[in-house]
């Protein structure tokens, strides 16, 4: 399986993610520059977190013009996996992939952290190597986290089953519904604020997020 992650001038978390899915789980990995256009040879798109564009303007909103985001969409619409990781998840809401807008956490301060996630459903590649209701400790770190989107389109999400991952316990930026990861209606596009790939090798501290990507993993071997 091989995964692409995606590098923007100003990703910081991209060399992350690509120890977990080259050194920790042995996947061909290639990191993409921003301005690639071809992501033919992939399976999975990572947009990682980090300041892309150094987040003017707001955070993504700049990111998703850029050439790799215009391939990314036509990579989700062929039903292939993309991941957008804390400002990835920004930029796949500002590029129309997922519902939704992140904005300035509640407090009005950048939060560094780790927080209790609880697992919303399980029928997904995403999340089929959790347990349904498991409670998972994820790291944080974000000034503009909080999920926020308006009646109409929340309760589409919360209809539609794509709610994947909420906050359990303390909300520590005040997402609406404690919201912390959506996927599509198809499933094969997730954006989340917390961060897997910093709780993936025990060193760490916890390997609650790795099996986020084996799950990945299962599910596209048994396809093969």
């Amino acid at each position: 399986m091989k995964f692409g992650i995606v590098v923007f001038p100003g990703s910081n978390c991209d060399r992350d993610v690509a120890y977990v899915t080259r050194d920790i789980l042995k996947q061909p990995t290639r990191m993409v520059w921003h301005e690639d256009t071809d992501l033919t040879d992939l399976d999975v798109v990572v947009v990682p977190g980090g300041f892309s564009y150094g987040d003017y303007l707001r955070c993504g909103a700049i990111a998703k013009f850029s050439p790799v985001m215009q391939q990314a969409i036509a990579h989700a619409q062929q039903g292939k996996f993309v991941l957008g990781i804390c400002n990835g998840f920004q930029i796949l809401t500002e590029a129309g992939l997922l519902p939704g807008a992140l904005v300035r956490n509640r407090d009005l301060h950048f939060i560094c952290d780790r927080v209790e996630l609880k697992v919303e459903r399980t029928d997904l590649p995403w999340t089929q190597a959790y347990s349904e209701g498991e409670v998972i400790n994820i790291p944080i770190a974000h000034g503009e986290g909080r999920f926020y989107a308006d009646k109409q389109t929340l309760e589409e999400i919360e209809a539609n089953n794509q709610v994947l991952f909420r906050y359990a316990g303390d909300n520590p930026n005040g997402s609406v519904n404690n919201i912390a990861g959506i996927c599509n209606r198809q499933g094969n596009v997730l954006g989340m604020m917390p961060h897997p790939e910093r709780a993936s090798d025990p060193i760490l501290g916890g390997t609650d997020g790795l099996k986020l990507f084996q799950g990945l993993l299962e599910r596209v071997a048994a396809i093969v």
